[in-house]
């Protein structure tokens, strides 16, 4: 069996986004890009690169994502491993780090904190477009501080870009930032059962569950943001689409120009205000 034929077969035994996924699967399999699979269609798969396929489908077909599966996905037109145990970067996202891109200036430094980092894509991203920025990531979770370190390797911002260990919840970094963003667990606590198959049953607990309201992190950063930032530094959090007003008051105490920005699909997204 060629690799465009490979291609179509795998596409038949798929539901969801049936050619793309089939696509990405087979280029993970053998080694290629997009451009590869075109020119090298003509190509044998070996019957090894056939049993990858097929294994990866049946996991597939079990709910699990594809992200997980090929252990990579594309984030500000960048690449991130993925792996079980770290919340998948979602396109959505993009919007917190285009604000702060939006916020900030090429040409200037700044000293970045991204808070509960997971692949370390928001932080890596910012590190990635503005040259002179330092950033430091925190997570409370092994798996994802080892990933993030990871990623920086993969994007050569290992000059400017730390991953650290760190409950947020217990304690803070004591250096000062110019920038604290944040995607933090925002899902509340007895929503989690209801969520698609694909979040809930293979996505870590650990990186959805924000409490009770969804807003325990919220809280809990916006309080001490404040002694981490300088005065005029910005703090910038995704919400979940109904969490938009209720973050902004929260944010109150310490902020002002604050602003709700929408995503590309119209929902509340980010939060994003000025530290007095």
């Amino acid at each position: 069996m060629v690799i465009s034929q490979l291609v179509r077969e795998t596409a038949k035994r798929l539901s969801e986004n049936p050619l793309f996924e089939a696509e990405q699967m087979v280029m993970a399999v053998c080694n290629l890009d997009r451009t590869e699979l075109v020119l090298k269609g003509r190509n044998e798969a070996s019957e090894e690169e056939k049993e990858k396929v097929n294994d990866m489908v049946l996991r597939r077909l079990k709910g699990e994502p594809l992200q997980y599966i090929i252990g990579e996905c594309e984030f500000m037109s960048l690449k991130f491993y993925t792996e079980r145990g770290v919340l998948i970067p979602r396109s959505d996202t993009e919007t917190l780090v285009e604000k702060i891109l939006d916020f900030t200036d090429e040409n200037k430094e700044y000293k970045v904190l991204d808070i509960c980092t997971g692949t370390g894509c928001i932080g890596i991203s910012i590190a990635n477009y503005r040259k002179k920025a330092e950033v430091k990531l925190l997570d409370i979770s092994d798996i994802a501080i080892n990933l993030a370190k990871r990623n920086i390797i993969l994007n050569n911002v290992n000059d400017r870009v730390f991953a650290e260990k760190e409950d947020i919840l217990k304690d803070y970094p004591k250096d000062k930032y110019d920038i604290i963003v944040s995607n933090p667990p925002y899902i509340e606590s007895d929503v989690i059962d209801t969520l698609q198959v694909e979040v809930k049953d293979y996505e870590p607990h650990l990186a959805l569950d924000g409490g009770k309201d969804g807003l325990i992190f919220y809280r809990r950063i916006a309080d001490i943001a404040p002694k981490m930032l300088n005065v005029g530094g910005i703090l910038a959090f995704e919400i979940g689409y109904n969490q938009g007003s209720k973050v902004l008051e929260i944010m109150k105490k310490s902020f002002y120009n604050i602003q709700i920005i929408k995503d590309l699909c119209g929902n509340d997204r980010v939060v994003i205000g000025i530290r007095r």
